[in-house]
């Protein structure tokens, strides 16, 4: 039996899940959450072989929770289902530690057949998270710039964009303000931009935030 959580800041695509993972002998819902905070809560109160995780959520997002549930449980599987593109998160999820990478309009027996992957040890890649893999072999130097940020600036460049304060983005993470700063001067640096509005535009023009 593969027991599963399930993490999704909406209440009818968790009840969703649930009803269609009932309907496959081999699954079982052993908890839900509904922000990223309580999906850390939710691994380590629970024994789950694969975590089927939403990006988006208020507070503490996907993307925030991923590091620290790797911490935490590293051998529970993640499988992130978003409502954006591969091409958008993909490489970055996958590179900090998601097993799998799936898009919420897929056909609902491919998250099936990730989680069943996933909960044998091994990564779940679509065709389309494989060809921007092989497309980024030996090309890093052309991929796109905040594919070169790190997991925590990625994470700090994300809330800026979405207009939050560095005040705010500390309280979230548990970090200090000088620390957020710090990460901030450095995506800066490597994106080459100037300003919470140059981010903004950026991560609007890369389709990272609607």
């Amino acid at each position: 039996m593969i027991k599963i959580g399930i993490v999704d800041d909406h209440a009818v695509v968790r009840a969703g899940l649930r009803d269609f993972f009932a309907t496959h002998v081999d699954l079982r819902v052993e908890g839900e959450a509904a922000s990223g905070r309580e999906a850390i809560d939710l691994v380590r109160s629970t024994e789950l072989d694969v975590l089927v995780m939403d990006l988006s959520m208020p507070g503490q997002s996907g993307i925030d929770a991923l590091a620290m549930i790797r911490a935490k449980a590293p051998d529970v599987g993640i499988l992130i289902l978003s409502a954006y593109p591969e091409e958008h998160y993909a490489m970055n999820l996958i590179r900090q530690g998601a097993s799998g990478y799936l898009n919420k309009e897929c056909d609902p027996e491919e998250i099936v057949k990730a989680v069943r992957t996933i909960a044998l040890g091994r990564r779940y890649i679509t065709p389309a998270v494989a060809d921007l893999l092989a497309n980024q072999l030996g090309k890093k130097e052309s991929s796109a710039p905040h594919e070169q940020l790190s997991e925590r600036e990625f994470q700090v460049f994300l809330r800026l964009a979405k207009g939050e304060t560095v005040g705010k983005i500390g309280d979230d993470l548990s970090l200090s303000v000088k620390t957020i700063s710090t990460y901030r001067t450095r995506l800066m640096e490597k994106l080459n931009l100037q300003t919470n509005s140059d981010l903004t535009y950026y991560a609007m023009k890369a389709q990272l935030i609607d």
